[in-house]
C-alpha cells in the first residue's frame, strides 16, 4: 500500500497508521459524529486496522480523519470522515478529499459509496451523486449495535 505524507503549511495529511491518534479519533467518532456514537475503543481501532487511513493534523495534533473501505480493484467505501469544527471553514476538508481520491491504489474503482447527512456540497465537488436508483439498494443496519456492547 502507498503510504501518503502530504504537508502545506502546518497541516499534514498522512495514511500512516503509526501516526494516527486512536484517542482523539475515538473522541470525535464516539461522543460528536452523530453516525457512529459510542462506538467501543476496540471496534474502532479493529476498523482502522482493515481499512487505509488518512489522518489530518495540525502541527503534531490530529484533527480530523477519513477512512475508506475496499477491495482496491473494484469498490470503495468512505466514512469516517471528519474535521474538528474550531478548524473547519479553511478549506481543509477539500484537501483531504484530495488526498483520498487522489491515492495511487483508489484509481479506477468502478464504484464508490457514502453515507451522510452533511456535506453534500463537499462530495459533489468528487462527483458523488444521491442514488439514482434508490430501490435497488439494501442494507441490514443496526443503528442499536454500539448500546449492547
Amino acid at each position: 500500500m502507498k503510504e501518503i505524507n502530504f504537508s502545506f503549511g502546518d497541516f499534514t495529511i498522512t495514511t500512516d497508521k503509526n501516526k494516527l491518534d486512536l484517542d482523539a479519533i475515538h473522541d470525535f467518532l464516539s461522543k460528536k459524529s452523530g453516525w457512529s456514537d459510542g462506538i467501543p475503543f476496540e471496534t474502532m481501532k479493529t476498523s482502522i486496522e482493515n481499512s487505509l487511513n488518512f489522518g489530518l493534523f495540525y502541527k503534531n495534533i490530529q484533527i480530523g480523519f477519513a477512512r475508506v473501505i475496499s477491495d482496491f480493484a473494484t469498490i470503495g467505501y468512505l466514512g469516517d470522515i471528519y474535521v474538528l469544527e474550531e478548524y473547519r471553514g479553511r478549506g481543509l476538508s477539500k484537501a483531504l478529499m484530495e488526498q483520498v481520491m487522489n491515492h495511487p491504489n483508489l484509481q479506477g474503482l468502478r464504484r464508490w459509496i457514502l453515507l451522510t447527512s452533511t456535506a453534500e456540497w463537499l462530495y459533489e465537488k468528487y462527483n458523488f451523486t444521491k442514488l439514482p436508483n434508490p430501490e435497488f439498494y439494501m442494507e441490514l443496519y443496526n443503528p442499536e449495535v454500539y448500546k449492547s456492547n
